[in-house]
């Protein structure tokens, strides 16, 4: 709890934005280059209007796989009670500055992939034998040795804005 306290303590000077019953905090589909730091409520998480969890654990961390790939909310959030966020708009900057956050983050995304790649065993397990779990290999080989693509500028290149010019 020491430490929660701490990554909070680092995010004490960004605003807090509170949700009553029923708000949405994210929205599927939707990009808002915001992360959203739980402080206390609890919120669901849905995916295509489906329930996925619930969560409640302060510091719990929301907007995260949007900021990092660059793609729009990969799921809603909504809150079950009313709640309180500590709201970042994305910076690697803030993270660089901030190891015990950036830290919090990495081991967040680790508990997540973990979980999944352990649910995608046990289904793999269930079902052995069966000729329809190809896509559940192919789902665990992408989540084992999936590389991001990395932009190659040749070194004549100059870099105006979000385009690339010889």
């Amino acid at each position: 709890m020491a430490l929660m306290s701490a990554i909070l303590a680092e995010l004490s000077d960004h605003p807090v934005r509170h949700f009553a019953v029923g708000d949405i905090i994210l929205e599927q589909g939707k990009s808002t280059g915001l992360l959203y730091f739980l402080i206390e409520g609890t919120v669901a998480v849905e995916k295509d209007n489906v329930k996925v969890t619930s969560i409640s654990e302060p510091g719990a961390i929301f907007g995260d796989l949007s900021v990092l790939l660059g793609v729009p909310h990969t799921a809603t959030v909504r809150a079950v009670c009313p709640s309180a966020f500590h709201v970042l708009t994305y910076s690697r900057d803030f993270f660089e500055q901030n190891p015990l956050v950036c830290l919090h983050l990495c081991e967040l995304l680790a508990r997540r992939l973990d979980s999944v790649t352990k649910y995608l065993v046990n289904v793999k397990q269930q079902f052995a034998g069966h000729d329809h779990l190809g896509m559940v290999d192919g789902v665990l080989d992408t989540l084992m040795h999936r590389q991001p693509r990395q932009r190659v500028v040749p070194r004549d290149s100059t870099i105006r804005g979000s385009e690339i010019s010889d």
